[in-house]
């Protein structure tokens, strides 16, 4: 995993120097060393922190979900599903992505939509066909190139929900793009999304029954970043009105409305600091 590192300059010395300038040059070095205390406490840089430094993709990307919701958990290339029988859905989707894994050689158009077979439940792509919805990925295809396999498996049926299109080619795609930008910057995030199940639903499609989600949510977590720092979302299935912006919240928010539990992995203390957050402006210029 690539991070950030903060390079240090030394400062070479003559022999042949005055006491002046030997004075000099402490006093140099000690602003020096202030300067970089200073920049360590700022927050503004991708080193990982002593208290998420332990943790892995794994633990950090566990999800609880009520006991009494359906799911298949399916660990896919590149992501994993939980999947829900039922609804013909995920429940969510959870996956790593690093800022490497941003880029690649596979291209979408070589992959098609495909029902998995070994899934109980699984739609297929004629269920979507004349719905009026898009095949929705919840991992995006952007976020697998790195990975013949990775990009294969996102095209499974279990990894879509139905999708107006504006919603899926909107706010949700503008948040994708940030996500791989927000990799980038911090060299890895944690990822989890899905439709939101515990609404009443009422509309499906297909021979199948898909159930069409009247919202949808996203968590991200930037593990890495000094301090960690999380982020929820929370979108109709429509139009956005007003954009990414207007659909932030807090990871708290989205647990709520869920009766999901997130990021339980963290230290107690880090946890309830990351979920209460609900501050876009830092994501978008955290670092600059």
């Amino acid at each position: 995993m690539t991070r950030n590192t903060r390079n240090r300059r030394g400062r070479r010395k003559s022999r042949s120097q005055s006491t002046i300038l030997i004075v000099l040059c402490l006093l140099v070095a000690t602003g020096v060393a202030a300067s970089f205390a200073a920049d360590n406490c700022s927050g503004h840089n991708s080193e990982p922190t002593a208290a998420t430094d332990a943790l892995d993709a794994d633990a950090l990307l566990k999800v609880t979900i009520p006991d009494d919701q359906p799911q298949e958990i399916l660990p896919y290339p590149g992501f994993t599903v939980s999947f829900n029988p039922q609804a013909h859905e995920p429940n969510y989707v959870a996956w790593e992505l690093l800022g490497a894994e941003t880029d690649g050689a596979q291209v979408r158009k070589n992959f098609d939509f495909q029902a998995d077979e070994s899934v109980y439940g699984s739609a297929t792509p004629d269920d979507y066909r004349r719905s009026g919805f898009d095949r929705g990925h919840m991992a995006p295809a952007a976020d697998m190139k790195w990975s013949a396999d990775a990009m294969r498996s996102c095209f499974y049926m279990t990894n879509m929900c139905p999708q107006d299109h504006a919603l899926n080619g909107g706010a949700w795609k503008s948040l994708e793009d940030m996500c791989r930008n927000w990799a980038i910057r911090d060299s890895a995030i944690m990822i989890v999304c899905g439709p939101v199940l515990s609404d009443r639903l009422t509309q499906t499609i297909g021979r199948t029954r898909v159930a069409v989600p009247e919202r949808f949510f996203k968590v991200v977590l930037a593990p890495y970043a000094n301090p960690p720092r999380a982020i929820g979302f929370i979108m109709n299935n429509g139009r956005v009105r007003g954009g990414v912006q207007t659909a932030a919240c807090s990871v708290d928010d989205v647990e709520r409305v869920t009766g999901y539990d997130f990021f339980s992995a963290l230290p107690d203390d880090v946890e309830d600091a990351v979920e209460q957050q609900n501050n876009l402006t830092q994501w978008q210029y955290a670092g600059r």
